[in-house]
């Protein structure tokens, strides 16, 4: 394996000569030399093209492609940072994020461009990398060696946007040195060896991809297999094809091959562990009695605040403890107190849920590396000395940590942080709203669902098929964001300031006596919430052990 490089440009470097193969993706396979090379011929690239004085900053628009992981190494090479671009944005969100990092350059592929039509995006040079034209842009420099002189420790190497309280996703910043050692502590943690294939299933502009499964995969030498977009019944045929050993996962994916029809071969597969958060421990035991395959989760803020370890004798439904140099604590994001211990039923069920669950933070000093030109939002992460991570957690009397949520008006749809804010200004275009409110409900399974309570102008009656139609005429509402619930109330409940009061909307949900319009998994049209409806739900909850957070 050899000694531990301290820069990802170091780890590309190393790879120099290694013929084993490394890099799959369908037909395709590429030796861990030919990773190598093709990622000093893209660093050669963008030290001709990045303007003198410039931010070396490139976004990349990309499904899970070998280019992907080819600029990554690249930029590592270049000492730039790669911007991942999340294609579920649209229109002048899209062009926002772009140009709020810096991105001189912009690579894609044509099946995105679509998505750039129209916008406005001065000063950005477009590599279209399924195109002549950039294997003729590519073709002088397939001759460079990797050189990782460029780079440091503190080289940026990251901007990955991560979606918070204040409206624009925010690009969090992660140096070489973070994901060099992000990836040297998997794979000590897991045990990665140098023969071990990394299935990169979820979307490679998240930081889950990056940094929990090609990061460890790099530093041990591991090979590499993409799947361009997760698919649920693609999973295990891929698995079995690439070799799989390890993979990733995030939000609602495991409950999505859970879903496949069941084989009497499924345990016949490679894989020796999956990695990731928000599976539910139920889930998770029937993923291991189905593939025989056991499921590690764990916990690490995006921006790298905060992480939790998950160590032997860990109780079913807890993340585990705090992670070495982590000293978590779960408080009243008002008062700053600690929140009592968690009291637990036989079954395992939260009993004090509205004193247990708090927000978690670090009050040891974090490797948090800010955000791109947002001091006021870094002011807000950081606190008092300590790192707050605007996620919900309860704590037992043993120390060990549950994931109970995300902070008020944040949302997590399918492993997607959303602001409510942003939605709420798309939703208020409806003609018939007065006022809007968007809030989270939990989902049976993991993370959110969105939900919008409507006040009506005078007169108005909720159309649901009006309402349907308006969602996909506007061009900035992301895939993730339409409502799964709508409440019409007649008035919006407010404070005593006159703020609309979400937390009485969200502890109500979708069981308060106004009418709720929903749209069930996989319909597209709304119809009425009924009390049939409401007892299944409900009992989807119990049967996942998430009933109590109906009531937070």
């Amino acid at each position: 394996m050899g000694s531990k490089r301290c820069t990802v440009a170091e780890l590309v470097q190393e790879r120099w000569g290694d013929h084993r193969p490394g890099l799959w993706f369908e037909e395709r396979v590429l030796s861990h030399h030919q990773v190598a090379a093709g990622a000093a011929a893209r660093a050669a690239v963008l030290a001709d093209l990045l303007p003198p004085g410039a931010e070396p900053h490139l976004g990349v628009l990309l499904d899970n492609t070998p280019e992907y992981p080819l600029w990554l190494s690249g930029a590592a090479l270049a000492g730039a940072a790669v911007a991942g671009i999340n294609p579920t944005r649209r229109g002048p969100e899209l062009a926002r994020d772009i140009l709020h990092t810096e991105c001189r350059v912009l690579v894609t592929e044509r099946a995105h461009l679509p998505l750039l039509d129209g916008l406005e995006l001065p000063g950005v040079r477009l590599l279209v990398t399924d195109t002549k034209a950039y294997e003729e842009l590519l073709a002088p420099y397939e001759g460079a060696r990797p050189d990782p002189s460029k780079a440091t420790p503190g080289s940026r190497l990251l901007l990955y946007f991560t979606s918070g309280s204040t409206g624009a996703p925010k690009a969090a910043i992660c140096s070489q040195g973070r994901l060099a050692a992000a990836g040297w502590s998997l794979v000590e943690h897991f045990g990665v060896r140098a023969d071990d294939v990394h299935y990169v299933c979820m979307p490679m502009f998240h930081g889950n991809a990056v940094l929990a499964d090609w990061a460890p995969a790099l530093a041990a030498g591991a090979g590499v297999a993409l799947r361009r977009r997760f698919s649920a019944s693609g999973f295990l045929g891929d698995v079995r094809a690439f070799g799989a050993t390890y993979f990733t996962y995030v939000g609602r994916a495991v409950q999505y091959i859970l879903a496949t029809p069941a084989r009497a071969d499924d345990r016949d597969n490679p894989l020796r562990m999956g990695f990731g958060t928000e599976a539910g421990a139920v889930d998770a035991a029937a993923f291991e009695e189905r593939f025989g395959v056991r499921l590690v989760e764990g916990y690490g803020s995006s921006e790298g605040g905060a992480a939790i370890q998950r160590t032997p004798g860990t109780p079913a439904g807890a993340i585990g403890r705090a992670a070495p140099g982590n000293d978590l604590a779960v408080v009243d994001p008002v008062s700053g107190a600690q929140c009592p211990p968690a009291v637990l039923g036989p079954d395992g069920r939260l009993l004090n849920g509205r004193d247990a669950i708090g927000e978690l933070v670090n009050r040891a000093p974090s490797p948090f590396e800010g955000y791109w030109r947002n001091p006021e939002a870094e002011r807000a992460r950081q606190r008092d000395g300590w790192y707050w991570t605007g996620d919900l957690f309860f704590r037992d009397a043993e120390g060990f940590l549950y994931f109970a949520g995300r902070t008020d008006d944040r949302l997590r749809v399918d492993s997607e942080n959303l602001a409510a804010a942003m939605i709420e200004n798309i939703l208020a275009r409806y003609g018939d709203a007065a006022a809007v409110a968007v809030y989270a409900v939990p989902d049976p399974v993991a993370g959110d669902q969105v939900m919008a309570a409507l006040a009506l102008r005078d007169g108005a009656v909720f159309d649901p098929a009006r309402f349907e139609a308006f969602l996909p005429a506007q061009a900035d509402l992301g895939t993730k964001m339409a409502p799964r619930f709508v409440r019409v109330v007649a008035r919006m409940p407010v404070t005593a300031t006159n703020k609309i009061h979400r937390v009485g909307l969200r502890r109500e949900g979708f069981r308060c006596t106004d009418p709720v319009w929903w749209r069930p998994p996989g319909e597209t049209t709304y119809r009425r919430l009924g009390a049939e409806d409401v007892a299944g739900l409900e009992a989807e909850y119990r049967a996942r052990g998430r009933e109590e957070l109906l009531a937070r």
